[in-house]
């Protein structure tokens, strides 16, 4: 009996801790997006297409293509525009010339919490990959979880 409750003991911490963990778009990554991102990219800036169109336009009044909801990151995270998201947050780390991407610097105001925010951001993306849609394997495509919230047991 004894044993059970010691194994039973350590089965619930594992799995406490892996809850624990997991990061979801509404508990981690959309107060990040909100805090960080909203000013250029929230729900008065426009569709990816218009924004494309009319790219110097919004540039010159400090906006980008909207990103304020879970559906809009997905567009630029898994598909259609696979990879643009971490192209644009990641820190350099994963790139041939050691660039960050043009957005690395707004998700922080200091390096410490820009890495800290990252680390979320890949934590939820799951695969963290800057490949285009034309260059993804599948198999990388099915590493991109990006789950909404915690799954209730």
């Amino acid at each position: 009996m004894k044993r059970l409750m010691v194994v039973m003991t350590i089965i619930l911490i594992i799995w406490g801790n892996a809850l624990a963990e997991e990061v979801t778009y509404l508990e981690h990554i959309k107060p990040i997006v909100d805090s960080k991102c909203l000013h250029c990219h929230g729900p008065d800036s426009v569709e990816y297409e218009a924004f494309k169109a009319e790219k110097e336009k919004w540039l010159a009044n400090s906006k980008g293509p909207r990103m304020d909801t879970y559906s809009h990151l997905i567009f630029y995270t898994a598909w259609p525009d696979t990879g643009a998201l971490m192209r644009r947050l990641d820190d350099g780390k994963n790139t041939k010339d050691g660039k960050p991407g043009n957005m690395y610097i707004y998700l922080g105001s200091t390096e410490e919490e820009r890495q800290k925010n990252l680390e979320l951001f890949k934590k939820w993306i799951g695969n963290w990959t800057l490949k285009r849609w034309n260059d993804i394997t599948k198999e990388e495509l099915d590493g991109i979880k990006v789950p909404y919230m915690r799954k209730m047991k």
